[in-house]
């Protein structure tokens, strides 16, 4: 998941507990592996290079939910972002970079690609799709799945700040997750207490591309607002639709949702807690 990833739980076995976890591990690899856009052997890549177009029954449903998110928060939330997503590697100047992401971005768009049947169909050679915006917190929820059906009642995942807290600490305690502070990741700017809820935070500071010396967000935005948030955090009932939002608030902060939010503004940060 190319970022540390942890999970604790609780049970009276420990065997059983480190069974539970290896399952775990072992789908996390698996997903890994299907869908990693940067290897040329994954089954996404060989989607991409038009190397096969059949949709097993997962990749069909998976697919499918990033479209109708896509829909959801009106375009904002775009899996094709990855049609562009390659120059920002390989770009020499901002100039280039420029000329071949204009060239590109009639392809962006999930409307590109359709889906019928068990196949995939793009209506272009150009557009790609990258899921890892959507997958790391697909393996949360597959991994929550996997809590519940072997009879786990208290655990928290936690893969990379993606987080789902199961049930309560046998103490009788929610699960306290503290939001880093944007300008200062030592610091904790605020806490929340979970049960059974899932919470992402996504923000620009993590990861970034750099070309001519200009710094780029790894979160690539092709939209027009002009003030984006330090970070955005959401909490929902699962993983993947916390982090769907959390990604599209930063690019797009005046989106509506129903779920609860803590968004960080630069000109209006809260003061840090702890």
């Amino acid at each position: 998941m190319t970022t540390p990833c942890e999970l604790t739980l609780y049970s009276n076995s420990k065997s059983k507990a480190d069974t539970i976890a290896q399952l775990i591990l072992k789908e996390a690899k698996r997903l890994e592996k299907k869908y990693n856009y940067f290897d040329a052997d994954s089954y996404l890549s060989q989607i991409n290079q038009r190397l096969t177009n059949g949709l097993d029954s997962e990749t069909k449903n998976i697919l499918q939910r990033t479209k109708q998110y896509y829909k959801a928060t009106d375009g904002v939330f775009d899996v094709t972002v990855a049609t562009i997503k390659d120059i920002f590697r390989e770009a020499s100047s901002i100039e280039v970079l420029e000329q071949q992401k204009a060239a590109l971005m009639p392809y962006v768009g999930c409307e590109h690609f359709s889906i019928k049947r068990e196949k995939i169909h793009f209506d272009n050679d150009f557009t790609k799709i990258d899921l890892g915006g959507f997958v790391k917190e697909y393996a949360i929820d597959q991994a929550v799945k996997i809590l519940r059906k072997h009879k786990i009642k208290a655990a928290l995942i936690n893969f990379g700040g993606d987080i789902y807290a199961l049930g309560k600490k046998p103490t009788g305690e929610k699960f306290k997750v503290g939001i880093s502070d944007p300008t200062d990741k030592q610091k904790h700017i605020k806490q929340f207490e979970l049960e059974d809820q899932a919470l992402t935070t996504s923000a620009s500071y993590e990861r970034n591309y750099t070309i001519a010396k200009q710094t780029f967000s790894h979160i690539i935005d092709t939209g027009n607002s002009a003030t984006k948030p330090l970070s955005v955090t959401v909490i929902s009932n699962n993983c993947v639709e916390s982090g769907v939002y959390s990604t599209s608030l930063m690019l797009e902060p005046t989106l509506t949702t129903a779920h609860q939010t803590f968004i960080v503004q630069d000109n209006e940060r809260p003061q840090p807690i702890g």
